[in-house]
C-alpha cells in the first residue's frame, strides 16, 4: 500500500540549449517508394534471372509482387541454391497435412536450413513484409537468423530466439527475445504484436526459455521495413540471407509488399467484401469447418503499427518493444506487503515557481442547467489496470435530480416531469409509494468505462462535462454539484461540446453507434440519429455548432469520416449528412478549425491531413512531413487567439507524437515549419554542445497536447503534464500523476489545464496558484462489494481492478486506495466497533486492516478458493469467511488481531461466484444463514456454535419457475429477526420463517433476472433488491401484492445495494457507485419541492428497452370508446386557408415546359384538444391506454386551428435518412452494371420469345392492378410489367424500364396504366411510363423524379396524375394526362408516406407524412395550377407514430393508417380527427375502403377487414351511436408484409402482395386464401427438368425446392428445409423412366444431400458427404449414382440406394467445384475404357475430366485444363465462374467459358487434345447452356443480358429483361424452351427457330 496525490506539480528550470528537451531537430526530406502490388499470381521469373538476383545484385522488384514463395522459388528441396546442415528433414505434418521441414538437433548453429547458399550471394528480396510459417519444437529452443541489407549497403543480422533473455543491439545488430505465455492469448482475435502487453516484461530474465508443451502453427509477420527504421533509423533495402536453426518445423516463407490477414481467405474476403489483404491460398493454413483461425493457429505480426514506451527501461532507452510474444505474459510476483496510509492534500505545491506569462481572463457567470433522465441498455464489463494508494482534496458533493420508475402489478412505468401524466397499462388495484418517487440520484463516483480521453470544459470554464460509462455528467468545480444527461443504452465513446456551450454530441459504443445531440441549457435531447459508422472514436463540434464532425470505423474496419450539418436542430430541423469520405491512412485525432469553420486537420501514423469542406464534398490533402513519416502522431491542436481572429499564430498546427516530436505545421502554407523533440532530463556526462540525431534517446512519448495563446500543455505516457511555452525553451511547470496521462486541454480563459489519466482520475492545473486539484476518482473495473462504517462514516468498495478504496460517505471522496498485482479482493467488511475491516481476496486469504496506520494487522490463509462473502456479527464479535470451495470459516474478532475459531469444510455452495449476501447474519448476532451445501439449499446455524438450526430445500417450495429453483442471496430482516429472506433464480423473493422454514410471503421481480443482493432499511419498510442493472425497491410491511418502483441508471448488473448507516441514503455499485437520497418515509407527503424537474429521454421502461433491442410498445387490444362531444360539420371552405395558395412557377428539370413551385412546410398549426373518455378500471390519458376490457371508440371533437405557415425554400443539401417505415420503397441492391445499350435483333426473326414470367416483385410497394370488372390483371417483376389473363395464364410483358419497378396505378377508366421505376446507373431520373391498356404500347415517358417514385395516383376525372417521391426525393408532381405536362412541383422538407385523389373531387388530393397530414385543393386559373395547402398535425392519441397509408370511405371520410398500427378516421370537410381504434401490432401500410368494410394490411402479415358503417353515423351523432361499434370482421395472415392489395366493390374477394413475392387470392366469403403467383423469396440457383419435360424443379437461397408444372408453370410440390440455402439440384436422367424412380437430389450449404421422390412428395434419403456447402450435384447416367462438389474442391461419388460415398476426389481442393456433369461415351472411345465421361470445374480455372463406371468401381483421369485467371477490374464484386460443359451436338468436344484471360468462349477437342475454335463475347459469361436439340449456345451476362449463339451459321442475337445478372441459363431436354435466372426472377423464354 502506498499514498500519495493525485498530481505533484514542481518547477523546472534550465535552459533550453542544444539537446536538452525542447530544442529543434533539424528537418530532412524523406524519400521512401513503395512499389504498387500487382492484381495477378506470383510471379517468378526465368531461371536465368533467378540466377542473377542470387549473383548479389538487386534488380527491379515486379517479379516479386504481389507475394513471393521463398522456397518455391529458390528450389529448397534441390538444395542447389540453398544449405542445409545437421539433422534436417521433410516430415508429414498431422495439423498442416502437408510436407514441412524440420530442423532439430541441440546445438542450433549446427542444424539449419541456409538461403542462398553461400554468404557471398543474396536474395535480393525486397518485400518489406516477411512471413514464416513455422512452429518451434516443443520443450526446445530456436533462433531465426535475418541479414537484411539497408538502402546504403550496410548489412544488418536481426535475430529471433527463445534463448535470447533480453534485448540486444548494436550498429550491425539486433537480437529480439521471443517469449511464450502458459495463459491462452487473448483475442483481437489471437494476433498478437508488439504493444499489447508486451511491454510488461521487457528486460526480465524470467520471460525467455523454452517452448512450452502445447505451441501451435505461428504466421510469424516481420516487417523489415520498421524494424530497421525504429531501432536503427535506417531504410530497409532487401533481405540477403535467412538462416533458419534448429529446433522447429518450417512449412514455408513469403515475401510482400501487401500486409495480410492469415485469418482470412480470398473466397471470405471476396464473399464478405472485406477491406484488407485476405491471405493468399497457397499460405493458408487449414481450418476445419464451422471453427476459428485463431482457435488452431497463432499470427504474431512484429513490430505493431500502435506501439508504446515500454514501462520498464531497457538498453539505449529504446521507446518501442524489443520482445516478441505469444500471449500475456505469466507473471508470478512475490507476495505484496500491503500498508497504506492516509492521503496528503491534493492541493500541494512543491518548491517555489517563476511567473509565467498567463493570458487575459475572459470572465462569464456560471449556469448550472436542469438535469436529463436515462435509458437502460447492458453494456459490455470494462477491465482497468492495478493502482496505488492515492489521495484527494475532500469537496460538497450537492444533491442532483432522480431518475426512476415504478413498478405496480407487473408494470413498469418511468416518472415523468411535472405537468407530464404517468401511461400505465392494465392497472388494477394498487398501492403506490408514499412519496413517490422514494429514491433521488445524488451523486455518481466514477469516470470513463469505455475511454478516458473525453473531458470537455463549458464555455465559462465553471464546469467540466465527462462521460461515466453510460452517462454524462456536468461538473461544477467550484461547488462539486453534479447534472446529468441520460439516455445513451450503451458507454459513451465519444463527446463534443461546440463553442456556445448551446449543443453536445455524444456517441455511444455498440454498433451501429448512435449519436444523440443534447440542448446543453435545458438538458433536453434534440435528436438521436444512427450514424453510418459502426463505431465513433473521435467527434468534434465546430465554434458556432453549425457542424459536427466524426471519425471511426465501418463495419470492414475502414477509417471513415462524417460531416453532419447540426444548424437546424434546435429549430426542429434534422441533422444532415454534409460528407462522408473512406481513407486508408490512420487518423488518431481530428479537430475543426478555430478560424473557419469548414478546415479540419487530423494526424495519425505517419500522415498529417488538412481538410476542408466545401459544396457538399470533404477533401484532405497530406502534409509533407519528409523524414518524420514514420513517426506515430498521437494528438494535434490548433493554435488559439482570444478574439478568434485570424492572426499569424492562428494559422500554427501543432502535432504531436509518440516518440516526443512536436511538429508545427503552418495551416495555409501546408508546411512543416519547426520540429523538436522533448526529452527527459539529460543523461549526466553527455555535454551541453553534443547533438542528438533523430533516433538518438528515448523522447517523451506524448499523448495529447493543449495549446493556448502562450502555452503549450503536454501529456505524456510517463504520467507527466508539461507546461511549455511556445518556443519549447525550458519547462514551465511539471504535475506528476500516478498514471499515463490520455488527455490534456485549457480552459478558454487559457488559467487552467484539464488532464485525465488511463487510471481514471480527472483533475486540473490551476497556473496562478501552481495547484492540482482532483476532480474524480474511479474504479477502473465493475465493483463487487460494499461495506459501510458507521462511526467515521466511511465506505469501502473492492473491485477487479486490484484496488481495495475507502471513501468519505460525507463528500464521497477517497481516502485510502488498498492495491494488490497478484490477487483481486472479492469481499470487505467493516468492523462494527474496532477501527479497522477485513478484506477477502482471490487467493483465499483474509487480511485484516486498520483504519489508524493503514497497515495490515492480521492474515488468514485457511481457504483454498477465492474468498466469495464476509460478513460481521453487529456486535462485533464474530466474523465469517466463506470460499468457493465451500469451506466456511469461523473468527474471533473481538480483538483487534482476530484469530481463526473454526473451519468446517463442505458447507458453503462451492460454485458460487463472489456475493456478499452469500452469508448473512441476524439482527441479534444469534443465527448464520447462508447457501449451502448446495445451491438449492439453505441453511441457518448458531452464529457462536455452528450447529445446524434449519435446512430450507428451495427446489421444493413449489414457486411458479419452470426448473427447480436455487438460492442466490440471504437476509435476516432487520424488523423480524425470525424472517429470512431468499433471493432465488425464478425472480421471486421469498420470505421464510427462521424457525420453521415455511414460507410467509413472497415478492416477484419485475425483471427477469434474480436479485445478486437484498438490504432492507432498519425500519423494516424499504427492501433493496439488485435485479440486473436495475434497483427494485418494495414497500416491504405490505402483505398483499406489494408495490415497488424500480430505478435505472446502471449500464452494467449491480452486484450490491446497500443502506448507509443513517439510513438516509442508499448505496448500489456495479459499474460506478450511485448514491440515491431516501427521500422521505411512506409517511411522508409526497411532494417534494426541493426536487429539481427531470427531463426525460423516454417515456417508460418498457419503452427504453425496446429502444435497445429495436422492439415497438405494446399496442392496445381495444377499440376506444366515443365520448359525448359531437363535432361540428365544417366544410373544408368554411375554414380560412392563410397563406397556403401558390402560383409560383419556375422552369426545371428536363422539360424546359415544366412549372415547379417548390413548397416547404415551415410552421406547425397548433395541436387540436382532444376528449377521451377513460374507464373507471383503467388509467391514461389517451386512445392508447383504454383498458383491455371491451372495443371501444374515441370520438375526437374538432375545433378550428390555425393554418400553418408556408413559405418557397430551397431544399437542403444532402439525402435524408431513412424513414422507419417499410411503405417505402428501396431498390434491392445489385452489383451489376447495365449496358446502356443493346443490339437487338429484327423484329419477326427473333430466335427467342418471352412467353413466361415466374415470380412477383415483393419489394416493389402497390406494383399490382386488378380491376373485377374488365378482368385486367398486372403485376411488377423486376423491370418487367407482367399482364396476365387470369383465366387462361396467358402472359403478356411491357418492356422498357431501364431499372427496377416500383409502383404501378390504374385510371378509373381502366384505359391507362402508370408504371415508375427507379433511377441508376443508366437513368439519371425516374422513368414514368404511361401505358395503353388494350394496345399494350407505351404512350409517353415522364421524367421528373431523382431517386424513386414512391406512389402513383390518377384523378376521378383522369385529367391528372400525381406521383409522389421517395423519402429522399420528397417531391410531389402533378401532371397533366391530356399534353403529358407537369403542372406543378412541390418539394417537401419531410418524407411522405402516401397520396390519393378524392374519389368524389378531382381537384382534392391529401398527403400523408411523418409528422401531418396536408391536404391539397387544385384550383386552376386558365392554363395555370395552383395549390391551396392547409396542414393538420398529427393527433397526440396517436403519440410519436407516423402516418404511412390512407384512403377515402364514404364522403367525408378519409381513414388513415399509422406505423404503430392504429388507424384514424378525419373528416376532409373539417380537416380534423374525431376517431381512432388500434387496428394491428405494427406498421398499417395498405388501406382499401369499399361501402361499410375497411381492409388494412400491415408489416405483422396480418390482413384484416374491418366493418366500418358505423362511422359515418359516429360522425354525426355521437355518442347516440354508442350501441354499435368497430368491429373486426376477418383476419389473415400471410407469408409476408402486405405491399399491394386489390378488392372488388363490395371486399369480398381480391388481390393481395406481400414481401415475400407472392400473389394471393383472398376470398372473404369463404374465409380463404389461394397463391396466384409466387416464386422464390431470395436467389433461384439451379433449374432441372424431368427427362419428359413434363414438370421442372427449382431451387434457392431459402431452402426450398419447387417443382412446377411446364404447361403452366403452377407450383406443384415444394420441400422446404428450414435454416439452410439449397445450392444445387440435379434430376434422374431418362435412363429411369418408370414415374416412381423420379427423384431430384438437392445439395445444402450444411453439406448434406437430400433425395426426394416426387410420386411420393417425400424426402427419400438425407446423406452428409462434404464437410462444407454443395456447389454442384449432379446423376450419372445410369441414374445410380451421385457426384456432388462442394466449395472447398472435393468431390464425392456416392450410391443413393445404399447411402454410402464409395469414393472422394480431391484433384481440385482449395477452389469450389462450379460445374458436374456428366455424359455417355462409346466404349474404348477417346483411348479409355468406362461408359461415362464425366466433368469438374472448379473456381480456379480448372477442369478435370473423368471417364468412369460406377459398376466396376472405375474412374480414370482421362484431361486436366488448367486456364489463365481472367483480368477482371470493373466488378470485382461478380467474378466470372469457371464454366463447362459437353457439347450435345459433338461430346467428345468441351465447351468452356470463364475459363481464360479473355471474354470468350472455348471449345476444346478432347480427341485433338487441343482448343479447336473460339468464339468472343462482349463480356466475362456468368452462365453458360447448350441445346440438346439444336446447334444453340446461350450465355448470361453480368450486365442483365443474354446472348444466343447459333454455332451452326456462327449469327447471334441478344436479349434484355432481367434486372440483375443472368447468373442461370437452362435449355430444356428438347430445346424448345429457354429458362433464365437473375436473382429470383426466372423468365421462360421459347426457342422460335428450333
Amino acid at each position: 500500500m502506498a499514498g500519495g496525490s493525485g498530481a505533484r506539480c514542481r518547477q523546472v528550470s534550465r535552459p533550453g540549449s542544444p539537446g536538452s528537451p525542447g530544442s529543434e531537430v533539424r528537418r530532412a526530406s524523406l524519400t521512401a517508394p513503395r512499389a504498387e502490388a500487382c492484381p495477378a499470381s506470383e510471379g517468378e521469373g526465368s531461371r536465368r534471372a533467378a540466377q542473377d538476383r542470387c549473383s548479389g545484385a538487386v534488380p527491379s522488384a515486379a517479379w516479386q509482387h504481389p507475394f513471393l514463395n521463398v522456397f518455391r522459388h529458390f528450389r529448397v528441396d534441390e538444395w542447389k541454391r540453398s544449405s542445409k546442415e545437421g539433422d534436417v528433414a521433410v516430415v508429414t505434418d498431422k495439423v498442416l497435412k502437408s510436407s514441412v521441414y524440420r530442423i532439430r538437433g541441440s546445438v542450433s548453429a549446427s542444424n539449419y536450413i541456409q538461403l542462398p547458399r553461400t554468404s557471398t550471394q543474396s536474395l535480393g528480396l525486397t518485400g518489406r513484409y516477411l512471413y514464416v510459417l513455422f512452429r518451434p519444437l516443443p520443450t526446445k529452443h530456436f533462433v531465426i537468423h535475418l541479414d537484411v541489407s539497408t538502402e546504403d549497403g550496410q548489412v544488418i543480422r536481426v535475430s529471433f530466439s527463445n534463448l535470447f533473455k533480453k534485448f540486444k543491439s548494436s550498429a550491425t545488430w539486433l537480437q529480439f527475445p521471443f517469449v511464450f505465455e502458459t495463459k491462452t492469448p487473448r483475442r483481437g482475435g489471437d494476433t498478437w504484436s508488439r504493444g499489447d502487453s508486451l511491454n510488461e516484461g521487457l528486460g526480465r530474465d524470467d520471460l525467455a526459455g523454452v517452448v512450452p508443451p502445447s505451441v501451435r502453427w505461428t504466421c510469424l509477420q516481420l516487417d523489415l521495413h520498421d524494424i530497421l527504421m525504429f531501432y536503427l533509423s535506417r531504410r530497409y533495402g532487401h533481405l540477403k540471407s535467412i538462416r533458419l536453426c534448429a529446433s522447429l518445423l518450417v512449412r514455408n516463407l513469403y515475401t510482400s509488399d501487401l500486409c495480410f490477414d492469415p485469418a482470412v481467405t480470398v473466397a471470405e474476403a471476396r464473399r464478405a467484401k472485406l477491406s484488407v489483404n485476405p491471405v493468399p491460398r497457397e499460405m493458408a493454413f487449414p481450418v476445419p469447418k464451422g471453427e476459428s483461425w485463431h482457435d488452431h493457429y497463432i499470427h504474431v505480426r512484429f513490430p505493431r503499427d500502435d506501439s508504446k514506451v515500454p514501462e520498464e527501461p531497457v538498453e539505449k532507452n529504446c521507446s518501442l518493444p524489443e520482445a516478441v510474444f505469444l500471449g500475456h505474459v505469466s507473471r508470478r510476483l512475490p507476495h505484496p506487503v500491503v500498508s497504506g496510509k492516509p492521503l496528503l492534500s491534493s492541493r500541494s505545491p512543491e518548491g517555489q515557481i517563476p511567473s509565467l506569462p498567463l493570458p487575459c481572463q475572459v470572465p462569464s457567470a456560471p449556469r448550472i442547467p436542469p438535469e436529463v433522465s436515462l435509458t437502460y441498455k447492458d453494456p459490455e464489463v470494462s477491465s482497468g489496470g492495478a493502482a496505488r494508494i492515492r489521495g484527494q482534496r475532500p469537496s460538497a458533493w450537492n444533491e442532483v435530480t432522480d431518475a426512476h420508475t415504478v413498478v405496480s402489478d407487473r408494470h413498469v412505468l418511468a416518472d415523468k416531469p411535472p405537468g407530464v401524466p404517468m401511461a400505465l397499462e392494465a392497472i388494477r388495484s394498487c398501492k403506490l409509494f408514499l412519496p413517490d418517487p422514494v429514491l433521488r440520484l445524488r451523486g455518481v463516483i466514477g469516470f470513463g468505462g469505455h475511454s478516458t480521453q473525453w473531458a470537455l470544459w463549458t464555455k465559462d470554464g465553471m464546469a467540466v462535462v465527462y462521460p461515466c460509462h453510460a452517462v454524462i455528467i456536468v461538473l461544477q468545480i467550484d461547488t462539486g454539484q453534479q447534472r446529468f444527461f441520460l439516455g445513451h443504452t450503451d458507454k459513451v465513446s465519444a463527446l463534443a461540446l461546440d463553442g456556445n456551450d448551446v449543443l453536445l454530441a455524444s456517441a455511444q459504443v455498440q454498433p451501429p453507434s448512435m449519436v444523440r445531440l443534447w440542448d446543453f441549457q435545458t438538458g433536453g435531447c434534440l435528436s438521436i440519429f444512427r450514424s453510418p459508422l459502426h463505431t465513433i472514436c473521435s467527434l468534434s463540434f465546430s465554434r458556432s455548432g453549425a457542424f459536427l464532425c466524426g471519425v471511426g470505423k465501418d463495419r470492414h474496419g475502414r477509417t471513415v469520416v462524417v460531416a453532419w450539418s447540426t444548424d437546424k436542430v434546435g429549430l426542429g430541423g434534422e441533422v444532415v449528412v454534409l460528407a462522408k469520405v473512406h481513407t486508408d491512412f490512420d487518423i488518431q485525432a481530428f479537430r475543426i478549425a478555430l478560424f473557419d469553420e469548414t478546415r479540419m486537420a487530423s494526424c495519425g501514423r505517419g500522415s498529417v491531413r488538412l481538410w476542408r469542406l466545401r459544396g457538399g464534398v470533404l477533401r484532405s490533402c497530406a502534409v509533407d512531413l519528409g523524414e518524420y513519416c514514420p513517426l506515430e502522431l498521437t494528438d494535434l491542436a490548433f493554435a488559439q487567439t482570444l478574439d478568434g481572429h485570424w492572426r499569424p499564430l492562428a494559422g500554427m498546427l501543432f502535432v504531436c507524437s509518440h516518440s516526443g516530436h512536436i511538429l508545427e505545421i503552418d495551416h495555409r502554407r501546408m508546411t512543416v515549419q519547426h520540429v523538436r523533440r522533448l526529452l527527459p532530463t539529460r543523461p549526466s556526462g553527455v555535454p551541453l554542445t553534443e547533438k542528438q540525431s533523430f533516433s538518438m534517446g528515448s523522447g517523451i512519448a506524448i499523448s495529447s497536447l493543449g495549446v493556448s495563446t502562450t502555452t503549450c500543455a503536454v501529456g505524456s505516457e510517463d504520467g507527466y503534464l508539461r507546461l511549455w511555452p511556445l518556443d519549447f525553451s525550458s519547462v514551465l511547470l511539471e504535475a506528476e500523476h500516478d498514471g499515463p496521462v490520455s488527455s490534456v486541454s485549457f480552459s478558454p480563459d487559457g488559467l487552467r489545464v484539464l488532464s485525465t489519466t488511463t487510471s481514471g482520475h480527472l483533475g486540473f492545473l490551476d497556473m496562478p496558484s501552481r495547484e492540482y486539484t482532483v476532480l474524480a476518482r474511479s474504479h477502473m473495473a465493475p465493483v463487487l462489494a460494499l461495506s459501510t462504517e458507521q462511526n467515521r462514516g466511511q465506505m469501502a468498495t473492492v473491485s477487479l481492478d486490484h484496488t481495495v478504496r475507502i471513501w468519505d460517505l460525507a463528500t464521497l471522496q477517497q481516502l485510502y486506495d488498498f492495491s494488490s498485482s497478484d490477487e483481486t479482493p472479492s469481499a470487505v467488511a467493516f468492523h462494527p466497533t474496532l477501527p479497522s475491516f477485513f478484506c477477502g481476496f482471490s487467493s483465499g486469504a483474509v487480511r485484516s486492516f486498520s483504519l489508524e496506520n493503514s497497515g495490515v494487522l492480521v492474515e488468514h490463509t485457511r481457504h483454498r478458493g477465492a474468498i466469495t462473502s464476509l460478513v460481521i456479527t453487529p456486535d462485533g464479535r464474530f466474523l465469517f469467511s466463506s470460499c468457493s470451495q465451500g469451506s466456511l470459516v469461523q473468527y474471533n474478532c473481538a480483538v483487534a488481531r482476530c484469530c481463526v475459531l473454526r473451519v468446517a469444510a463442505n458447507m458453503v455452495c462451492q460454485d458460487g461466484h463472489p456475493n456478499p449476501n452469500t452469508l448473512a447474519v441476524s439482527r441479534d448476532s444469534c443465527r448464520l444463514a447462508f447457501v449451502g451445501p448446495s445451491k438449492c439449499k439453505v441453511t441457518v446455524v448458531e452464529s457462536d456454535s455452528l450447529n445446524e438450526l434449519l435446512h430450507v430445500d428451495v427446489s421444493t417450495l413449489h414457486l411458479a419457475s419452470n426448473h427447480p429453483d436455487w438460492a442466490v442471496a440471504v437476509c435476516f430482516s432487520p424488523g423480524n429477526s425470525g424472517h429470512l429472506l431468499v433471493s432465488t433464480s425464478s425472480n421471486k423473493v421469498v420470505v421464510l420463517d427462521a424457525v420453521s422454514g415455511h414460507t410467509i410471503q413472497e415478492l416477484s421481480s419485475v425483471r427477469s433476472r434474480a436479485c445478486a443482493s437484498l438490504a432492507i432499511s432498519e425500519d423494516a419498510r424499504l427492501l433493496l433488491g439488485a435485479t440486473g442493472r436495475t434497483i427494485t425497491v418494495w414497500d416491504y410491511p405490505t402483505q398483499a401484492s406489494p408495490s415497488c418502483q424500480v430505478y435505472i441508471g446502471h449500464s452494467e448488473p449491480v452486484h450490491v445495494v446497500a443502506f448507509t448507516p443513517d439510513q438516509q441514503q442508499v448505496l448500489s455499485v456495479g459499474d460506478a457507485i450511485f448514491l440515491w437520497d431516501v427521500l422521505a418515509t411512506p409517511e411522508r407527503d409526497q411532494s417534494d419541492p426541493g426536487t429539481p424537474p427531470v427531463h426525460e429521454a423516454g417515456s417508460t421502461v418498457g419503452q427504453l428497452e425496446d429502444l435497445a433491442s429495436g422492439a415497438s410498445g405494446l399496442p392496445r387490444q381495444q377499440v376506444p370508446l366515443p365520448s359525448q362531444a359531437s363535432p361540428p360539420p365544417l366544410s373544408i371552405h368554411d375554414r380560412p386557408l392563410e397563406g397556403g395558395t401558390f402560383s409560383t412557377s419556375d422552369e426545371e428539370g428536363p422539360c424546359e415546359e415544366n412549372h415547379v413551385s417548390e413548397v416547404f412546410l415551415q410552421g406547425q398549426a397548433p395541436t387540436p384538444p382532444v376528449l377521451v373518455e377513460k374507464e373507471a378500471s383503467g388509467a391514461g390519458d389517451g386512445p392508447r391506454e383504454a383498458a383491455k376490457g371491451s372495443q371501444t371508440l374515441a370520438v375526437l371533437p374538432c375545433h378550428h386551428s390555425q393554418t400553418s405557415e408556408w413559405s418557397l425554400q430551397r431544399a437542403k443539401a444532402g439525402l435524408p435518412t431513412r424513414p422507419d417505415s417499410y411503405k417505402h420503397f428501396t431498390a434491392r441492391y445489385k452489383a451489376s452494371t447495365r449496358v446502356k445499350s443493346v443490339s437487338f435483333p429484327p423484329v419477326g426473326r427473333e430466335q427467342l420469345r418471352l412467353k413466361a414470367v415466374v415470380g412477383y416483385n415483393g419489394n416493389g410497394r402497390a406494383n399490382m392492378v386488378w380491376r373485377p370488372n374488365t378482368g385486367f390483371f398486372a403485376y411488377t417483376c423486376g423491370r418487367l410489367v407482367v399482364v396476365e389473363d387470369l383465366h387462361s395464364g396467358t402472359q403478356r410483358h411491357w418492356c422498357g424500364h431501364p431499372q427496377e419497378i416500383s409502383t404501378l396505378a390504374l385510371s378509373e377508366d381502366g384505359q391507362v396504366l402508370a408504371s415508375a421505376s427507379c433511377c441508376g446507373n443508366t437513368a439519371a431520373h425516374c422513368q414514368i411510363r404511361i401505358w395503353d391498356v388494350p394496345k399494350g404500347l407505351c404512350r409517353h415517358l415522364l421524367s421528373h423524379h431523382d431517386t424513386a417514385v414512391q406512389a402513383l395516383a390518377f384523378s376521378p376525372d383522369d385529367e391528372f396524375l400525381v406521383t409522389l417521391g421517395d423519402y429522399a426525393d420528397r417531391t410531389l408532381a402533378l401532371w397533366s394526362m391530356t399534353t403529358y405536362e407537369l403542372l406543378s412541383s412541390t418539394r417537401f422538407p419531410e418524407p411522405v408516406h402516401g397520396v390519393a385523389f378524392n374519389p368524389w373531387d378531382a381537384n382534392e388530393l391529401i398527403c400523408v407524412g411523418t409528422s401531418a397530414i396536408t391536404f391539397w385543393l387544385l384550383q386552376h386559373h386558365g392554363t395555370d395550377t395552383s395549390f391551396q395547402v392547409h396542414r393538420e398535425p398529427v393527433p397526440e392519441e396517436l403519440g410519436a407514430s407516423e402516418l404511412t397509408s390512407l384512403c377515402y370511405g364514404a364522403s367525408p371520410l378519409l381513414y388513415c393508417g399509422s406505423s404503430s398500427g392504429q388507424v384514424c378516421v378525419w373528416d376532409t370537410g373539417t380537416g380534423h380527427c374525431f376517431l381512432a381504434w388500434e387496428a394491428d401490432d405494427g406498421e398499417i401500410g395498405v388501406l382499401l375502403c369499399s361501402g361499410s368494410r375497411l381492409l388494412s394490411g400491415s408489416n405483422t402479415r396480418r390482413l384484416r377487414l374491418w366493418a366500418v358503417g358505423v362511422v359515418p353515423e359516429l360522425r354525426r351523432k355521437g355518442s347516440s351511436a354508442r350501441s354499435n361499434s368497430v368491429f373486426m370482421e376477418r383476419e389473415l395472415t400471410l407469408d409476408g408484409a402486405v405491399v399491394s392489395a386489390s378488392f372488388d366493390s363490395g371486399m369480398d374477394m381480391g388481390v393481395v402482395g406481400t414481401t415475400a413475392g407472392t400473389l394471393w387470392y383472398i376470398n372473404w366469403t369463404e374465409g380463404t386464401s389461394t397463391r396466384l403467383i409466387s416464386g422464390h423469396r431470395s436467389k433461384v440457383n439451379e433449374v432441372v427438368f424431368s427427362p419428359s419435360e413434363s414438370h421442372c424443379a427449382t431451387c434457392g437461397e431459402d431452402g426450398s425446392v419447387r417443382v412446377w408444372s411446364l404447361a403452366s408453370m403452377e407450383l406443384v410440390i415444394q420441400f422446404q428445409v428450414l435454416n439452410q440455402s439449397c445450392l444445387c439440384l440435379a434430376w434422374t436422367p431418362p435412363s429411369c423412366g418408370r414415374p416412381e424412380q423420379q427423384q431430384v437430389v438437392a445439395g445444402y450449404s450444411d453439406g448434406t444431400l437430400r433425395v426426394f421422390s416426387i410420386s411420393r412428395t417425400a424426402m427419400e434419403l438425407k446423406m452428409h458427404p462434404h464437410r462444407t456447402a454443395l456447389t454442384a450435384i449432379a446423376f450419372s447416367t445410369d441414374g445410380q449414382t451421385i457426384l456432388s462438389g462442394d466449395k472447398d474442391g472435393l468431390v464425392a461419388i456416392s450410391r443413393p440406394c445404399t447411402g454410402m460415398t464409395f469414393r472422394m476426389l480431391s484433384d481440385h481442393r482449395g477452389a469450389p467445384i462450379s460445374a458436374i456433369q456428366s455424359t455417355n461415351k462409346e466404349y474404348g472411345d477417346l483411348g479409355v475404357e468406362g461408359a461415362e465421361l464425366w466433368l469438374a470445374a472448379s473456381g480456379d480455372q480448372r477442369v478435370s475430366i473423368w471417364a468412369s463406371d460406377w459398376l466396376q468401381d472405375r474412374c480414370e483421369l482421362l484431361e486436366w485444363l488448367s486456364f489463365p485467371a481472367p483480368a477482371i477490374s470493373e466488378a470485382p464484386g461478380l467474378p466470372p465462374p469457371s464454366l463447362a460443359a459437353f457439347c450435345p451436338w459433338d461430346k467428345a468436344i468441351l465447351v468452356c467459358v470463364g475459363l481464360g484471360a479473355h471474354e470468350e468462349v472455348v471449345f476444346y477437342s478432347l480427341r485433338q487434345k487441343q482448343v479447336v475454335q473460339k468464339t468472343p463475347l462482349p463480356f466475362f459469361a456468368m452462365s453458360l447452356s447448350l441445346s440438346p436439340g439444336s446447334q444453340l449456345m446461350v450465355v448470361g451476362f453480368a450486365e442483365c443480358m443474354l446472348r444466343l449463339l447459333d454455332c451452326a451459321s456462327g449469327t447471334t442475337q441478344d436479349f434484355e429483361g432481367h434486372d440483375d445478372a443472368v447468373h442461370l441459363c437452362r435449355f430444356t431436354p428438347s430445346g424448345k424452351l429457354l429458362f433464365t435466372a437473375a436473382h429470383n426472377e426466372i423468365l421462360v423464354w421459347e426457342v422460335t427457330g428450333s
